[in-house]
């Protein structure tokens, strides 16, 4: 018999369900690897999340290997994708975050070198309170000044940050976003 992935008829060999029952499980061993916070801010299925929970709880060898098969079989019901791209981000893989990333910190230096740039920011991002990007622009040429820790430096990042939405974010973040607004 070969091994073919998808026929005219929409057959799937025997081996192809393996491989991916399989790469579904690896991807249930990286999510098992992260924080219990990070896991709860994702927008993950409430059976799975319990499951990488109770996993993070279990100390015997064959209970974690059991668990971790568990985990891959729920895994099954999941769209992977959103996971493989949240979890290419926290690795500081997404060509797509650094460049977004990138944007932000230009508008930010293009910001702090020159008043002639605050016009351009509101114009281009209208919904920008004018008043608050002064006066973090004004705070944070002062904290470089002054050689003071930059608080306000960072809180110009944010305001950015806000203006300025993350191409292509995918759906595991609404939960997060939404906890942020509270």
């Amino acid at each position: 018999m070969t091994d073919h992935q998808n026929d005219d008829d929409g057959f799937v060999s025997k081996s192809q369900r393996k491989r991916d029952m399989d790469a579904l499980q690896d991807l249930g061993s990286e999510l098992v690897e992260l924080s219990k916070d990070t896991l709860k801010k994702m927008a993950l299925p409430e059976d799975l999340l319990s499951a990488l929970l109770e996993y993070k709880r279990l100390s015997a060898h064959g209970a974690i290997r059991r668990q971790l098969q568990y985990i891959g079989k729920l895994m099954r019901n999941v769209d992977p994708e959103p996971i493989q791209q949240y979890l290419q981000i926290l690795k500081g893989e997404s060509s797509e975050h650094i460049a977004w990333q990138k944007l932000l910190e230009r508008w930010r230096d293009k910001l702090m070198a020159d008043d002639a740039n605050q016009p351009l920011f509101l114009q281009s991002f209208p919904e920008t309170d004018p008043k608050q990007l002064h006066s973090l622009v004004r705070q944070s040429r002062k904290e470089k000044q002054d050689n003071k820790p930059p608080k306000a430096f960072r809180q110009l990042y944010q305001l950015i940050k806000e203006q300025i939405p993350e191409p292509g974010k995918p759906r595991i973040w609404q939960k997060d976003e939404e906890e942020d607004d509270e």
